[in-house]
């Protein structure tokens, strides 16, 4: 394998001029990475059921409550870059076993805290490493499958941690209150110490023969130069903002508020809300498929995609708010819950930009200040609607229109920073097509034009 580094632009590949196989041994590998990732999902979203069985038994109010996924946000967000820069330079079985290891003690942690305290610590240690998880399961993508499947498989993975989010609605939301606090969140650890065994037998960083340029650096320069060169990228930049603008409003739903307020403020039983939240998820799996779909089949529905689900998001939002009298009717909200469900699959399309902007030494840098986008608007947006639900004696109508702010400030930072990204993007698209390299998704030796970017 040429010791020459990647060039700048390339696909995330391993040795030069080659793509990884695909096939039934990298579906198994990846499946493998997905599953830690799916158990993780499940255990960043237990608090969303149990929000209200979490204020009684340790006595906090809305803006305390909320602190608990907020902390647990701030770690994720905050741990994006550093496991970034860690499986650059680590590989992603060493980050994903250590990331298992660290949100299975946060979860049997929160099981068994005895106080406000000891509980936030918990949340905190889980976030540290459900933040371990997903940028490793997009490096196993890019390792292990073709460039022009990357699209489909990072859908593909947002898919599987729907399901793990589904599995928090539809299982462990009825075995909490069945068995109750401790029962049900330290069995639900379990899980982790079962995909744990696999990871350590089976789980491979890359194809024989695919194995990336070695890093020959680990000092601060190096970190610094990863950050700066992937920083500078606006392909980088503008997925970041459309990461922020587009998974949020779904994310604070799912997360916490959701429940709160379908059964507060509308009204609703828990059996019913749980069956909302349900649908979110089973909306967000179909529209995984279909966004994974159309990005991977023509990049020009990147731009069209994710500007649509902010403006169908904001208007359902607004319509629910809105709506006269004390409550919104049950179609509405179903069509909300619906719409939700875009939430997901369009935030996936920022690693579309990230990823042809950043040659493959950088990819789970570019990820991981992508990755940041969603969750920095999530954590902003769950602190002020519990702040605004505090201030305003639980007016859920004023708080929850953060949400209208926060899309505002993403969508003018999308299209301030387009222009320049897509241009960038047909500039190395042009140069490699001139240099004789294959495109993404275009085989070596066959000829295609460059193709229309969105």
């Amino acid at each position: 394998m040429s010791s020459a580094p990647a060039a700048e632009g390339a696909p995330a590949t391993g040795a030069p001029g080659t793509e990884p196989p695909g096939g039934r041994r990298a579906v198994a590998v990846w499946s493998i990475g997905v599953a830690v990732y799916f158990v993780a999902v499940i255990f960043r979203t237990s608090l969303g059921v149990a929000g209200l069985d979490a204020a009684d038994r340790f006595h906090v109010n809305a803006s305390a409550l909320s602190a608990f996924s907020l902390l647990q946000l701030l770690v994720y967000a905050g741990m994006q870059i550093p496991v970034g820069l860690m499986v650059d330079r680590l590989g992603t079985k060493k980050v994903l076993t250590l990331g298992a290891v660290l949100f299975t003690a946060g979860q049997l942690g929160f099981a068994l805290s005895p106080s406000y305290g000891m509980a936030l610590a918990a949340r905190a240690l889980l976030g540290c490493g459900d933040a371990m998880t997903f940028i490793s399961v997009l490096r196993l993508g890019t390792r292990w499958f073709p460039v022009r499947q990357a699209p489909l498989m990072a859908q593909l993975a947002g898919l599987v941690g729907m399901a793990g989010n589904l599995v928090s609605t539809l299982v462990l939301a009825p075995v909490l209150h069945g068995v109750g606090w401790v029962p049900a969140f330290a069995g639900s650890s379990v899980a982790g110490l079962v995909v744990l065994i696999p990871l350590l037998l089976f789980l491979r960083d890359h194809p024989e023969g695919q194995a990336p340029e070695p890093v020959r650096s680990a000092g601060a320069a190096f970190v610094r130069g990863q950050i700066a060169r992937s920083w500078r990228e606006p392909g980088t930049r503008l997925g970041l903002w459309v990461h922020f603008t587009t998974q949020f409003p779904a994310m604070v739903f799912l997360l916490l508020w959701g429940m709160p307020f379908l059964v507060e403020d509308q009204g609703l039983s828990r059996e019913t809300a749980g069956g909302l939240l349900t649908l979110v998820v089973a909306a967000n799996m179909v529209f995984g498929l279909v966004y994974g779909q159309l990005v991977g089949r023509r990049q020009s529905a990147r731009i069209p995609l994710a500007l649509g689900t902010v403006g169908v998001t904001a208007a359902l939002w607004a319509s629910v708010l809105a709506y006269p009298g004390d409550r919104a009717p049950m179609w509405l909200l179903v069509v909300l819950c619906t719409v939700l469900g875009t939430c997901g699959p369009a935030s996936m399309i920022g690693f579309d930009f990230a990823r042809p902007a950043n040659p493959a030494e950088r990819q789970g840098t570019a990820s991981g200040i992508t990755n940041m986008g969603g969750f920095i608007a999530s954590m902003t947006t769950l602190l002020a609607v519990g702040l605004l639900l505090d201030a305003t004696g639980d007016n859920y109508r004023i708080a929850f229109s953060a949400v209208f702010v926060l899309e505002a400030l993403g969508l003018t930072q999308i299209l301030r920073l387009r222009p320049h990204a897509l241009r960038r993007e047909r500039e190395r698209e042009h140069a490699r097509t001139a240099a004789g390299a294959p495109l993404p998704g275009q085989r070596a030796g066959e000829t295609a034009a460059v193709p229309a970017t969105g």
